[in-house]
């Protein structure tokens, strides 16, 4: 970042003098100005000052804002895609709908072996990859597609319905770490 900053500081100075990336054109903000926004940031976190310490209110790898709630939008969206789509695959079958519905939630099990091989586990049955593929295989065995394509629709609708609900892909420190953020009563929605 410094070295961004350093290099865009040096474009700058040259466009004052008439030398910049395209003689005349302003190159941009002042890079000097970001500098000092930076370190009065870095000042109120409490990185400069040690005694004052920053407590952090999002794990790091875990979105946040507007991108989080768009992310669990589009877990509502995946949800009601495929409950839809099964409507189509497998009327009135909503027995097996709701029998298969928790299914991809065994795989907490992998958590009992320790975090990181139940994230794996977890995030292996909780991915979009795996019903996707699931659906695919129907494509590449036409015959079998009347069975494939309604448990895909489940499995998708199971995704969808954890990433509404705040349940995302895990991190290895627990379960609680996601890439959604922190679970927990703390959850901001």
């Amino acid at each position: 970042m410094a070295e961004a900053l350093l290099g865009r500081q040096a474009d700058w100075a040259a466009a004052e003098v008439g030398h910049g990336p395209a003689s005349g054109e302003h190159p941009g903000p002042d890079p000097r100005a970001e500098a000092r926004a930076m370190g009065e940031a870095e000042s109120m976190a409490g990185r400069r000052n040690p005694s004052h310490r920053a407590v952090p209110t999002v794990d790091a790898g875990a979105v946040q804002g507007g991108v989080r709630l768009l992310l669990r939008a589009e877990g509502a969206a995946l949800l009601v895609f495929a409950v839809l789509a099964y409507t189509q695959l497998a009327p009135g079958q909503w027995g097996r709908f709701a029998a298969l519905l928790l299914l991809p939630d065994l795989a907490m099990l992998g958590y009992l072996a320790g975090p990181a091989i139940g994230a794996r586990a977890y995030n292996a049955a909780h991915s979009v990859v795996g019903p996707v593929l699931l659906a695919a295989a129907g494509f590449a065995l036409p015959t079998q597609a009347a069975m494939l394509w309604p448990l895909a629709a489940i499995w998708l609708a199971h995704v969808g319905l954890d990433r509404l609900l705040g349940y995302g892909l895990k991190y290895g420190r627990g379960f609680g770490h996601t890439h959604l953020g922190r679970l927990g009563p703390r959850d901001p929605w």
